[in-house]
């Protein structure tokens, strides 16, 4: 495989973008405007000179990934010479199961279809495709270009064969793969939005507060970052909709999202995204100032 197609370029589908060309491939990365492809090599850009200023980069190199990639605003036109498209758009069913109708349509035959989905059935996503066997989950962690993680998530079709393609291919872009069955939430989340929430509702409750909590994560169970934190840098939107995929997929209450992280999404709260979540970021993407919200 050397075409790569990616859908998204927001945090993650630039990200993969990124990495993708940064090993050599050749990537189309298409959104629906050209701002929001421009906002993404402008990130690419940003996040090569970091490279570049570690002394783990060279200006050519640099040259080279950002060569490697085309920038297109509809899928047809990018999707003709693929041999993997990997979908990153916003972390919604309805849109997922619609992006991967016109993938279907619109790919090779041969070309496998993977989504970078943090939640949602591989299973139900390959129903809208009359290729089941070539779809599957390809899970990156954020940042993408510098964690190794990838969850490879076999949907109830997925074949053998492109199970151990994208598996390989994981592990040519330096990746570290872990294989992993389709259930709400996978490995990663299943086990991580839960300790958000538990957090959240530590905070909700009264218990301690924002610095308090992660504070106790962070120096008692060496966490390199809080809970409330990592939620803010997520995005709480992206916590909800993750706990509630969760929550759909089991009925069990344990992963109903907590009062709090709802009202907070409803207000425009995001984290990181929106400049203020649990802490505020209005002068520093740093989590140094604690929302005023929750101020003690």
């Amino acid at each position: 495989m050397k075409n790569i197609v990616v859908i998204g370029a927001g945090t993650m589908g630039n990200g993969i973008a990124h990495t993708f060309a940064q090993s050599g491939f050749k990537v189309n990365l298409v959104d629906v405007s050209q701002d929001a492809l421009d906002r993404g090599l402008k990130t690419i850009t940003t996040n090569l000179d970091r490279i570049i200023a570690k002394g783990n980069l060279t200006e050519e190199q640099k040259a080279e990934t950002l060569g490697n990639i085309t920038t297109f605003t509809e899928l047809k036109d990018a999707a003709g010479t693929a041999d993997l498209i990997v979908e990153a758009a916003t972390e919604n069913q309805d849109l997922k199961l619609k992006i991967f109708g016109q993938m279907d349509e619109f790919a090779p035959a041969g070309c496998i279809l993977a989504t970078n989905t943090s939640s949602i059935s591989i299973t139900k996503i390959a129903a809208a495709t009359k290729r089941a066997d070539k779809v599957i989950g390809m899970h990156f962690m954020n940042p993408v270009p510098i964690m190794k993680l990838v969850e490879i998530i076999k949907g109830y079709s997925t074949s053998k064969e492109t199970f151990d393609a994208i598996y390989d291919m994981s592990k040519t872009l330096g990746k570290v793969p872990v294989e992993v069955n389709d259930y709400p939430g996978f490995v990663a989340n299943r086990i991580l939005m839960p300790m958000i929430n538990e957090s959240i509702e530590t905070l909700y409750n009264g218990v301690a507060g924002v610095e308090d909590i992660d504070t106790v994560m962070k120096l008692g169970m060496a966490h390199p970052m809080g809970p409330l934190q990592l939620a803010d840098f997520i995005g709480l939107d992206i916590c909800l909709a993750i706990l509630n995929v969760m929550y759909d997929g089991f009925k069990n209450p344990k992963y109903a999202p907590n009062p709090l992280l709802v009202n907070m999404v409803m207000a425009g709260k995001l984290g990181v995204k929106s400049g203020e979540g649990f802490y505020d970021y209005s002068e520093s993407k740093k989590a140094e100032k604690v929302s005023k919200m929750f101020l003690k």
